[in-house]
């Protein structure tokens, strides 16, 4: 990636999106691929084929040494010193308040050898705050964004596009490694990282390479892509794609104001052991009043961020995303809900413009 003259970071692939014709936008200041084709086409394209994405704005740092396993305990709420080799887990940064500063997966490289993902507008932010936190932990952390790229490959017909590439599939939360003529910083060998991660709800990997290698490995996807009747798809698609399954979009979902309880991720907490922010976590975790639910409306209204929700004639909640679902051919949003009534099937209504829409209050995975 790079900076000139004040202008949007760019990511090693942008070349490649021009070359396609990719309408670009400023994303948390990234120039980045909107769309292809259309969102609609491309969205499509995940849940019934296979599409592809540019996702090298997203971060890359590594923890290594051996206070690695301690540290890494300490400033997540997960017990991240449980993974073994080769296994990675989806978990959050906590602040002092128990609420959430960024969602990552995170990677056990070794026994010794963490590599996290920090999210695209937070890798500055989420770098200091590890190295400020280091304590006395015996550990060396390394940022290595600007150097490192990722592509998504996403969709039931994933599976074919590796094979066909001569790589293999792995299980889902799993990584494998596959030779390569570049050196890869990441695992510290000439190799990339196949990842079976992905924020679009479908099977499907995330390859993880150097930047050297980012257009190659690029074009090479891209053909087996397209012979899979697959597209190259846009940051649309992914926002569409994830709000369809429930998944949070940092910054968005939450931005420091929400802990894993209100946000329905409480599965990441571990309370065996202690973390950065547990104490205010434990007092919350049982007090606090709002939950976040998904919400299918009977037409194909949009729900922006920050409409009301509400219930009985009274606001009771607020939209944090929301879209027209390409598969229930309806609006849907995402958003935090009075838990006295996020049960599933409860009636609400949502405020658009002058109008009163009737919602239904689902789980957040609202495309099961």
């Amino acid at each position: 990636m790079e900076v000139k003259n004040g202008t949007p970071l760019r990511t090693a692939l942008y070349d490649e999106h021009k070359k396609l014709n990719a309408t670009m936008i400023d994303f948390h200041g990234w120039d980045m691929p909107l769309q292809y084709t259309s969102i609609i086409k491309e969205h499509m394209s995940v849940r019934n084929d296979v599409g592809m994405f540019d996702i090298s704005h997203m971060g890359d740092i590594v923890i290594s040494g051996p206070g690695s396993d301690n540290y890494v305990d300490y400033i997540f709420p997960s017990r991240i010193s449980l993974l073994k080799n080769n296994e990675c887990m989806y978990t959050a940064f906590l602040n002092p308040s128990g609420n959430m500063i960024d969602d990552t997966i995170i990677y056990r490289l070794s026994g010794e050898k963490f590599f996290l993902i920090p999210n695209a507008s937070n890798i500055d932010k989420i770098y200091k705050w590890m190295i400020d936190n280091k304590k006395d932990y015996d550990v060396t952390i390394e940022n290595y964004s600007n150097i490192i790229s990722h592509i998504a490959v996403q969709g039931p017909k994933s599976v074919d596009v590796l094979k066909n590439l001569g790589m293999e599939f792995p299980e889902q939360f799993k990584f494998l490694y596959s030779d390569a003529k570049k050196y890869n910083a990441i695992t510290g060998k000439n190799e990339i990282i196949i990842s079976g991660t992905g924020y679009t709800g479908e099977k499907g990997v995330e390859l993880i390479v150097p930047n050297e290698l980012a257009a190659d490995m690029w074009n090479s996807v891209l053909n087996e892509v397209k012979k899979l009747n697959g597209l190259p798809c846009g940051l649309g698609a992914r926002d569409t794609l994830r709000m369809e399954k429930g998944m949070l979009l940092s910054g968005q979902d939450f931005n420091e104001n929400k802990n894993p309880y209100e946000a329905s991720i409480s599965f990441i907490v571990n309370i065996d052991h202690e973390f950065i922010g547990k104490e205010a976590l434990m007092k919350q975790k049982n007090e606090y009043t709002d939950i976040f639910r998904g919400f299918k409306l009977e037409n194909r209204n949009i729900p922006r961020n920050g409409f009301n929700i509400y219930i009985n004639g009274n606001i009771e909640g607020t939209i944090t995303s929301g879209t027209v679902s390409p598969i229930l051919n309806t609006g849907i949003g995402l958003g935090y809900i009075n838990r006295k009534y996020s049960k599933s099937g409860t009636e609400a209504f949502i405020k658009i413009r002058d109008n009163m829409v009737k919602a239904e209050i689902v789980k957040p995975k609202i495309l099961k």
